[in-house]
């Protein structure tokens, strides 16, 4: 079965950092492009970054040049480390398989990231 987990949410102040974890499984990790998303609270899900089979990476324009995507493929996981949080970033954070403009339908529950002082 698919499984996408992700970890590593919380509560930090304006200007801290955190890094995000999505552990996958149930498909060839290797061969796939991998992107987060995020949901703030009453609005839609938004992309926000990508990695993907080729090495490319994208940004979305919010979080260019805090948010940093990785990958390790041998331990089919996806990063995003994520420095100089603004209240703005408040929100759950998703791992999805695919790129900016094609996705598959698989789902985790997602990690709560609350940005306050």
């Amino acid at each position: 079965e698919v499984q996408l987990v992700e970890s590593g949410g919380g509560l930090v102040q304006p200007g801290g950092s955190l890094t995000l974890s999505c552990a996958a499984s149930g498909f060839t990790f290797g061969d796939s492009d991998m992107s987060w998303a995020r949901q703030a609270p009453g609005k839609g899900l938004v992309w926000i970054s990508g990695i993907y089979k080729n090495g490319s990476t994208e940004y979305g324009d919010s979080i260019k040049g805090r948010f940093t995507i990785s990958r390790d493929n041998a331990k089919n996981t996806m990063y995003l480390r994520m420095n100089n949080l603004k209240s703005e970033d408040t929100a759950v954070y998703y791992c999805r398989r695919g790129s900016r403009l094609i996705v598959y339908p698989y789902w985790g529950q997602g990690t709560q990231v609350t940005v306050s002082s």
